[in-house]
């Protein structure tokens, strides 16, 4: 098997070294293997305290809270004074009789849609968009809703902080503006580390605010019992009458029901709820209840608050288009509380910012989630749900710049007609097709499992939306236009479930999802973290387990587990499906994106031009002098602009198209030379089976050649031992006899004779039986801290004063800053350096030795150079072996013969690499390369 070939990649401040796989097998679930990439989130990924889970299911080992902490982080969300502002806005445009019953209508609708969207949340742990998903959307269709929502979410953030703004202005005579910026910023600190700190903001927050909220009306009603007698007559701006009018209750209804959206807020808190059990069963449904739908219970009374507050604001003077502004609502009311007016504003200004405070952590908190799941789906990447928390803020703030609440009813009526279709949808799916079987039970958000685009809840929202938003704009006449936000809810609702019933529900699952132990852990092959079952798909791809945000973030895979399922496919399959079948080579030219971009690109700007050009059309009716001449201009100009921003918009799209097709061609021409890179391995499999059988025989080979060094050590110990005995007892008595001061001089000498011969006899003894132990792999290294630096100038103090003493300079040369310490057998190190630095000094006459030491990339680079005779060629090939003495000079030098052998040897064995350069009369250099790797 060919070795595999490694590549560096880094990520943050880790590195990883991945092999490159080889493709998987015919047969197998995918065409080829994705070489495996090491992915390392950033810190606030990694933190789920702050990412609060934000692209992923919900764990049962998170949701440990108690039902009640859940549900009441959830009701807070009820605070919000544009509920006052609505019911407001309602009475002084449409009169009593009309806002009350489009309030109590809004409530049950809201109720209603909202009960199946808390209970599918809480009982599988998604927020709204991984609802989305897998009720009728799919992977890529929810991300327009995610979209959606994420508007939604800035959209009321900046209509509520304009409202606490305000307060601040009435309070502390804060400019606008910079109460604007004020009330932005200060939402961001509490919002970073999720629902953990949002709860406790909440629970802090509940009691004063219940009481701030009810204690007004008492007042109110005990000090004038007859504040409100006069409002069941009022008629409001738009009633021709103070009765009932089926058209005006229509466009009141539509503005309520565009708070609708709300049970997706409801939604991101209710996947924090427990798992449902026997023993608290009870309890659970009240906390989904109270924190699900049960919000609207205390909305609608809001909103019926809110037009009595502006009634008796009227009623005090204060103008129409000022007394849809809580601030002035709540002061009229506070009024009745404190008679001194300094008071009463405080109080005022304390409530809205508590209630505003409660609102918007939930607003910023939703649409991080909504913004990390949109671009995420998108970019395939994720810098973490905090970024999204300052980006939803920034984009909040200039809408209030933008004084967006003076376009309040305008703003909720158009976009209601989109939310309405899309939480309908939803709805449906819940509610009829899966009770039906016409879409599976349970909900599946992986992006593995799941249709890149589902019909049923994107054209049913598709419909719904198109004919609700043209009934709006009063193409299908006044009565329509004003139900405009029914025909949303009713198209949508009863479209779901025929889309699914023809489609045969097929657009919902794209492969078999394997099944999961709720509680198992499973690791995920790429970020190497532990994720409970539900959250977790395998992935052919990668040959292995996969978590949910891994999957989403993947860009490389090209869904080569559903390659049917992807958006490019399906669109592919639905041109040729509607178009003639000649016009289908042309499709895979790059014509079909663009046209799938254009369609999108094309609505979108026209609903904005016309969003803009009936807002200037108004403002141009409004001026006395206005003429249709002016309009027709304005018109033409708007058609112009709008044509001109088109060509522009689909030069940009064919551009993206072109850019996509070429990174499209380099991947396939890359997908080719992997595919010709497998078929090159299966041809060599069996030479590389003949290639294992070889290393097999080499094997045994070895092992008989380790045995037979084995035996020839024992051997060699056991002669060794034999040799040693007598030659003790001789080195003993010669040494005993040279101490005799009475032994004659000329035996003397024989006796000196006799033991340099012994020692010689001893040294070749020792040599041979380190040999033997090497050669045997019985020798092993004792590696640990060694003090480097120390031992090498101590070394080079020993071997100096011997240098001296021969008349020979010495002199050590350390190059750069040697590590103080570095992991090595100091003993195998010491045996080689004296070995080495032993022979220069000895076959050196005169001169010098040179001794230079360097440490690079924990490398340890060491030369010894001498001025000797040096060696010929001839002898420096034979310089290692055993007994290789060299020229003449050298073979009068006692040793063994074996020191270089030994250090030739053992350099190896510690992985290193000793060489020798010599030239005869000048001298010779030893070089030594050992791995000793610095301890820091």
């Amino acid at each position: 098997m060919p070795d595999l070939v490694a590549r560096k990649l880094h990520f943050g401040t880790v590195n990883r070294t991945i092999p490159i796989l080889p493709a998987a097998p015919e047969g197998a679930d995918a065409p080829q293997r994705v070489v495996k990439v090491r992915r390392d989130y950033n810190n606030w990924v990694a933190r789920e305290t702050m990412e609060d889970y934000a692209l992923r299911y919900t764990p049962q080992r998170f949701r440990k809270w108690s039902t009640f902490r859940v549900a009441n982080t959830a009701f807070g969300a009820a605070s919000f004074l544009i509920l006052e502002a609505v019911g407001a806005t309602l009475l002084v445009q449409y009169g009593f009789v009309n806002a009350f019953w489009a309030i109590l209508a809004t409530g049950l609708i809201i109720f209603g849609a909202g009960l199946p969207i808390s209970v599918y949340a809480a009982r599988y742990g998604v927020d709204m968009d991984l609802l989305t998903r897998g009720a009728g959307f799919g992977y890529i269709g929810s991300t327009l809703t995610s979209l959606i929502y994420a508007s939604f979410t800035f959209i009321f953030f900046a209509l509520e902080a304009a409202v606490m703004a305000y307060a601040l202005e009435l309070a502390l005579n804060i400019p606008p503006s910079w109460g604007y910026l004020v009330c932005a910023l200060v939402v961001v600190p509490l919002v970073t580390h999720g629902v953990s700190a949002i709860s406790r903001l909440q629970m802090w927050t509940q009691p004063l605010w219940l009481v701030m909220l009810v204690v007004p009306f008492c007042y109110v009603l005990v000090r004038d019992p007859g504040a409100f007698n006069g409002i069941t007559h009022y008629a409001g701006e738009k009633a021709a009458s103070t009765g009932f009018d089926l058209r005006l209750f229509g466009a009141a209804l539509t503005v309520g029901i565009a708070l609708i959206t709300q049970m997706g807020e409801q939604a991101d808190y209710l996947r924090f709820m427990p798992a449902r059990t026997q023993a608290n069963r009870r309890g659970w449904w009240l906390g989904v209840l109270a924190g699900g739908p049960g919000w609207v219970v205390l909305g609608v009374l809001k909103m019926l608050g809110g037009a009595l507050l502006a009634y008796l604001a009227i009623s005090h003077m204060v103008p129409r288009d000022r007394a849809v502004d809580p601030n002035q609502m709540y002061l009229a009311a506070y009024e009745y509380v404190f008679p001194q007016y300094g008071l009463a504003v405080a109080a005022t200004a304390l409530f809205v910012v508590v209630s505003q405070l409660k609102i918007n952590v939930t607003n910023a908190y939703a649409g991080s989630l909504a913004w990390s799941n949109f671009f995420s789906r998108l970019t395939h990447s994720h810098p973490g749900r905090v970024v999204w928390v300052v980006f939803n803020t920034l984009i909040a703030f200039m809408l209030m710049e933008m004084n967006v609440f003076q376009a309040l009813g305008d703003v909720l009526g158009l976009y209601s007609n989109i939310a309405i279709a899309w939480i309908m949808a939803v709805v449906a799916d819940l509610v009829v097709n899966k009770p039906l079987g016409l879409s599976p039970k349970g909900i599946e958000f992986k992006r593995a499992y799941l249709y890149d685009v589902n019909p049923v809840g994107v054209g049913a929202m598709a419909l719904a939306s198109a004919l609700s938003i043209s009934a709006h704009l009063g193409v299908f006449g006044p009565m329509a236009q004003a139900f405009s936000a029914l025909i949303a809810m009713g198209v949508a609702f009863a479209t779901a479930p025929l889309i699914a019933w023809a489609t045969k529900g097929r657009y919902y699952i794209a492969r078999k999802p394997q099944p999961v132990l709720d509680g198992q852990a499973q690791h995920c092959t790429i970020c190497e973290r532990e994720y409970e079952g539900p959250d977790m798909a395998h992935c052919p791809a990668y040959q292995g387990p996969i978590c949910s945000l891994c999957c989403t973030l993947d860009a490389r895979c090209g869904d080569l587990c559903k390659p049917h399922a992807s958006l490019a496919a399906q669109w592919s399959a639905t041109l040729r499906w509607l178009l003639p079948k000649r016009v289908g080579p042309y499709l895979d030219t790059g014509l079909g994106h663009f046209l799938l971009l254009m369609l999108v690109i094309a609505p979108l700007l026209a609903a904005l031009f016309g969003l803009l050009y009936r807002q200037e059309m108004r403002a141009l009716a409004d001026l006395v002098d206005a003429q249709g001449l002016a309009m027709a201009t304005l018109r033409s100009g708007f058609l112009k602009a709008y044509l001109a921003v088109l060509l522009l918009a689909g030069i940009v799209a064919w551009w993206l198209v072109l850019a996509h097709k070429s990174r499209q061609v380099a991947q396939e021409e890359s997908n080719r030379q992997t595919h010709l890179l497998v078929r090159e391995i299966d041809s060599h499999r069996q030479t590389d089976e003949a290639l294992q059988n070889a290393r097999l025989l080499a094997e045994a080979a070895r092992r008989q050649a380790e045995q037979a060094n084995q035996a020839k050590s024992r051997y060699i110990s056991a002669i060794s031992h034999e040799l040693r005995t007598p030659l003790n007892s001789i080195l003993g008595y010669a040494q005993l006899m040279g101490e005799d001061a009475d032994f004659p001089p000329h035996r003397r000498h024989a006796v000196h004779v006799i033991k340099r011969g012994g020692e010689h006899l001893l040294s070749l003894i020792e040599g041979t039986l380190d040999i033997a132990r090497i050669e045997s792999g019985k020798l092993t290294l004792d590696v640990k801290p060694m003090g480097f630096a120390d031992f090498m100038h101590e070394l080079a103090a020993l071997f100096e004063l011997q240098a001296n003493g021969k008349g020979l300079a010495f002199r050590f040369d350390a190059e750069g800053a040697l590590p103080e310490v570095v992991r090595a057998d100091e003993k195998r190190v010491r045996q080689i350096l004296i070995n080495l630095l032993g022979n220069a000094i000895k076959f050196t006459a005169v001169g010098q030795v040179v001794f230079r030491v360097r440490h690079a990339r924990e490398m340890a680079h060491i030369e010894i150079e001498d001025t000797g005779p040096g060696l010929s060629a001839g002898e420096l090939a034979q310089i290692f072996e055993p007994f290789a003495r060299g020229n003449s000079a050298a073979s009068a030098v006692p040793g063994a013969g074996l020191g270089l052998t030994i250090a030739k040897m053992l350099t190896d064995l510690m992985g290193g690499e000793l060489t020798a350069l010599s030239t005869p009369g000048q001298g010779s250099v030893f070089r030594v390369r050992l791995f000793l790797p610095e301890v820091r």
